[in-house]
């Protein structure tokens, strides 16, 4: 089943439409996805990747992408997809959000949530090489919302969107 037919799950201890409602004994189902409503503190965030995304350079694939994160201490960063003829070398919007953030608050910054517009009929997730540079800076709580122009939205946590993610504390360092 893919993830954008599922009904609104909704945790009944926040308003955030992206919070899931526990299942039995207060636990959640592993790999659970929700349509969301973008209202309230997510309207800014598409708002924001809406805008940038009229200045994402996608020549090539014609799939224009505008990401925008809100870290932990509510800064807000965005980012667009820029492809390059080299294919390989082009950088995804949530690469640029994410490297927008690090220049502008440091590598200490946290992804509390992070929202993408893509220009697609449907919400596409995150690639697998952003998923893992958005745990880099995330926790398993952090929300990805993936949406549309039109609006249609899925979400995820981190965890449910990388189980089992490889990161920094998973390094001797």
């Amino acid at each position: 089943m893919q993830p954008w037919n599922l009904s609104p799950v909704v945790d009944p201890r926040c308003r955030c439409p992206l919070h899931e409602r526990p299942t039995r004994a207060g636990h959640r189902r592993p790999g659970s996805v929700g349509v969301v409503e973008l209202e309230g503190h997510l309207e800014e965030l598409f708002d924001a990747a809406a805008a940038v995304r009229e200045r994402a350079h996608s020549p090539y694939s014609r799939y224009p992408v505008g990401a925008a994160i809100r870290t932990v201490e509510g800064d807000l960063f965005v980012g667009c997809n820029v492809e390059n003829a080299a294919f390989p070398e082009g950088t995804c919007a949530e690469a640029g959000a994410i490297a927008a953030m690090v220049a502008g608050a440091g590598p200490t910054a946290r992804i509390a949530e992070i929202l993408t517009v893509a220009g697609g009929a449907r919400p596409g997730s995150p690639c697998g090489g952003c998923r893992q540079k958005i745990r880099e800076f995330a926790t398993p709580e952090t929300r990805i919302v993936s949406t549309t122009p039109g609006a249609a939205a899925i979400g995820w946590t981190m965890a449910e969107l990388l189980p089992g993610g490889f990161g920094p504390d998973d390094l001797p360092v």
